[in-house]
């Protein structure tokens, strides 16, 4: 039994307990060399006595310690001590899957396609390592606060296949999201993830599971035999797109099923799409029954009979006995209920606080907010939280914790949620800097930026959009929807004087070239100037060059007796 302050590998510092199973136990610990809580797994004794399974376990874990994905928790560590094996893992501050889907029963069609979005892609993350997790169930899927999703028990999934479960007497697996080929012995493959995959899709959709019986092996039978159930029978609501997905992933037949799990993964990012919306209900292309025979039953299927439960947590075990220490208690209270009936009906009358809602202090001053609530008998933490708004004025209340309307006990505690103003930035000296930069992080702050442009000529030394001048200036405040202009220079070229000597045709012709200019060439008979002289130009110098700007120049030809002529490039 591992106590609370004992170390693990003289390192990790157990802090309590958080979950039972039944292969491991795990606990909160400290991280004592790189100062971070952690989970740390411990193996059960039975499992830890079995040198096949440790060194299995031992391996396979350590290669999924290599994963690395946002969904995936993390695995940190493997190891042995004084005979327990352990893998420390990433602590995650949520609850399972399981239990939100007790508490809620069937999730919304958004929160069911970005739950299994983030699986399919945490398990194709773990299938192009060729790791197959083969124990997706709600159990082993962790929700945060903020909606992300980590699936855990990567290391002991792997370390377990099905003749080594029969030598343990124990079934990897909660059969309720068992596929096929693993019931029936035959095998796992990277398409028995994806089989409970869609077993777990179904449960949140429904708030149900498709199959139940008597007792595993009854299900074990219905997981090979029965196909699954429509999920559109029990809410038309969910699009057919939604139902095709469950039926591909359930198919008994593998062949039958998604080829990998990110063609799963790209079939929910599209569910909703407008032209899914009139899609036909999938067909297999191959005969469903053409797996192994479900007669069969190998002894997997066997230790499932043998014994009478599904795989559940201990937590679950633990919820049963306390229903039936419950039920046995339940007529000893009732003889103390009826002896004290009259007690109890008074005494939290006289001891009980009353319950008072709270009011709607937004948009009050602090000071203000703090004497409604003080004067109905609240205690007003100290320490409000902090706000951006756009609608309450600075220094004002948004809102508070818990919010208006709520009955709580008087002598409770309200926190404050109080307005900063809008979402703004104190501006800096943007002067000398990129125009691109500084306008992607004004713009990122809800900033509009209103840009105006200052020529500049080569000979300045100032490089194109480099941030001359800015309105307001630095130092001033700015809010989300404010705007900032922002003068920024343009280099510009000017026509050169070509006339004369210092320039030739081939220099001219290369000019125009540089700057996109369209050059027309006219020749001049004459005895003033030596042939190939440029005698004039229609672009004055010092006049600012633009791309695709006609230009013409005069060019001096010798007499000869011709007529001058006149070429257009």
């Amino acid at each position: 039994m591992i106590v609370k302050g004992e170390k693990i590998n003289d390192r990790y510092q157990i802090i309590r307990t958080i979950g039972e199973g039944g292969m491991a136990n795990v606990y909160l610990a400290y991280d004592t060399i790189l100062n971070r809580n952690v989970a740390v797994k411990i193996l059960r004794g039975d499992l830890a006595d079995d040198e096949k399974f440790v060194r299995r376990f031992q391996r396979e874990a350590i290669a999924a310690s290599s994963l690395t994905h946002p969904n995936i928790v993390g695995m940190y560590d493997v190891g042995e001590d004084n005979g327990r094996y352990f893998i420390v893992m990433e602590y995650i501050d949520g609850k399972t899957l399981k239990s939100l889907i007790k508490k809620r029963g069937a999730l919304t069609i958004p929160e069911v396609l970005d739950i299994m979005i983030q699986l399919t892609d945490g398990v194709a993350c773990a299938h192009d390592s060729y790791i197959i997790h083969r124990d997706i169930k709600p159990q082993n899927v962790m929700i945060l606060d903020d909606g992300r999703v980590k699936i855990t028990d990567f290391g002991i999934a792997m370390a377990l296949n099905s003749n080594e479960l029969t030598q343990t007497n124990s079934v990897m697996g909660s059969v309720h999201y068992l596929p096929p080929e693993q019931a029936n012995g035959t095998g796992s493959t990277m398409k028995s993830d994806i089989y409970s995959l869609g077993i777990l899709m179904y449960e949140l959709l429904t708030g149900k599971l498709p199959f139940k019986g008597e007792n595993a092996v009854e299900i074990a039978i219905k997981q090979m035999k029965e196909p699954i159930p429509s999920v559109r029978e029990k809410n038309s609501d969910i699009p057919q797109s939604l139902e095709n997905i469950i039926l591909k992933a359930c198919a008994k037949n593998p062949k039958n099923r998604y080829e990998n799990v990110r063609e799963m993964n790209e079939d929910l990012k599209h569910a909703m799409d407008p032209d899914k919306k009139d899609v036909e209900k999938y067909h297999y292309p191959y005969p469903e029954q053409d797996i192994e025979d479900p007669k069969k039953v190998t002894k997997v299927t066997r230790s499932l009979m043998n014994k009478k439960v599904e795989e559940e947590t201990k937590e679950d075990k633990s919820e049963k006995r306390t229903n039936l220490a419950l039920w046995i208690t339940g007529g000893i209270t009732f003889l103390l209920i009826v002896l004290l009936g009259c007690v109890i009906l008074i005494f939290p009358k006289l001891t009980s606080t009353p319950e008072i809602v709270i009011p709607d202090v937004k948009n009050e001053t602090t000071v203000d907010a703090e004497k409604i609530l003080k004067g109905l008998g609240f205690k007003v933490n100290p320490e409000n939280e902090e706000k951006d708004s756009t609608d309450v004025e600075e220094g004002k209340v948004i809102s508070t914790k818990p919010e208006a309307g709520r009955s709580i006990k008087k002598g409770n505690m309200v926190t404050l949620v109080v307005s900063t103003g809008p979402k703004g930035i104190v501006l800096k000296d943007y002067t000398n800097e990129n125009y691109i930069e500084v306008k992607a992080q004004l713009e990122a702050a809800g900033i509009y930026v209103l840009t105006e442009y200052k020529d500049v000529k080569k000979d300045d030394n100032i490089k194109e959009n480099i941030i001359m001048e800015q309105s307001p200036a630095k130092d001033t405040r700015v809010v989300e929807g404010d705007t900032v202009t922002l003068k920024v220079s343009r280099l510009i070229t000017e026509y050169p004087d070509f006339v004369g000597e210092n320039w030739s045709v081939a220099d001219v012709e290369k000019f125009c070239e540089k700057y996109g200019l369209v050059l027309v060439k006219e020749y001049k008979n004459t005895l003033d100037a030596s042939e190939g002289v440029i005698l004039s130009q229609s672009r004055k110098p010092g006049d600012i060059v633009t791309a695709s700007a006609r230009i013409t120049i005069t060019i001096a030809k010798a007499p000869e007796g011709l007529n001058p002529e006149k070429e257009s490039e």
